[in-house]
């Protein structure tokens, strides 16, 4: 009985942390992680601010635990992307706007220099890049139609998807995000002469 109680506890702590970074994803959205506090996060899961750091000791690691949860959304079985997978995935951001607003205002935060999410994005931007890089090279080789490197054009890429979350999300009814980010997948291609 004394593990099933442990296992039923152990679950029980899962998903009380599940719950709180859903409750992190959602203060943040509204107010920032600057205006994003511990207890407000604590009250809108019923807890105490004491309570919470139980799980999530620190703001910092909470907001950790909210980038991770974030990617792990986005992930794809076996870490292969493809540009069709990517053209699918703007089109999901564009149904839950946020998750993106959280995403894009942290961030635009984590480039001020001691963000305790300034590490995170920094290390997450260069496997992206990379990641982005292996998927042109399988899809194109090691020269797009374009005559880039798929080097050359990963950053490109994940500047087009960032930037237009941002455009999207200032105006919503004249940026169509995943039509825009189809014709930016056009020009990956050979453009007509």
């Amino acid at each position: 009985m004394p593990y099933r109680d442990a296992m039923n506890a152990r679950v029980r702590s899962e998903e009380r942390r599940a719950e709180i970074v859903r409750a992190a994803l959602e203060v943040i959205a509204e107010r920032g992680y600057r205006g994003a506090s511990l207890a407000a996060v604590a009250e809108r899961v019923g807890l105490t601010q004491q309570g919470l750091m139980h799980h999530f000791p620190t703001k910092d690691a909470l907001l950790v635990a909210v980038l991770q949860e974030r990617d792990q959304w986005d992930a794809v079985p076996g870490s292969r992307w493809r540009t069709d997978l990517l053209a699918a995935l703007v089109e999901y951001n564009a149904m839950r706007p946020g998750i993106v607003q959280t995403f894009s205002a942290l961030l635009g935060e984590s480039v001020t220099e001691g963000h305790p999410a300034r590490t995170f994005f920094s290390e997450r931007y260069t496997r992206v890049r990379a990641s982005m890089a292996e998927m042109l090279r399988a899809e194109y080789g090691d020269r797009l139609p374009n005559g880039l490197t798929p080097e050359r054009t990963a950053p490109l890429l994940v500047a087009v998807m960032d930037g237009l979350q941002y455009q999207w999300l200032l105006d919503p009814s004249s940026v169509d995000m995943p039509g825009a980010f189809r014709d930016f997948l056009l020009l990956l291609g050979e453009l007509p002469d």
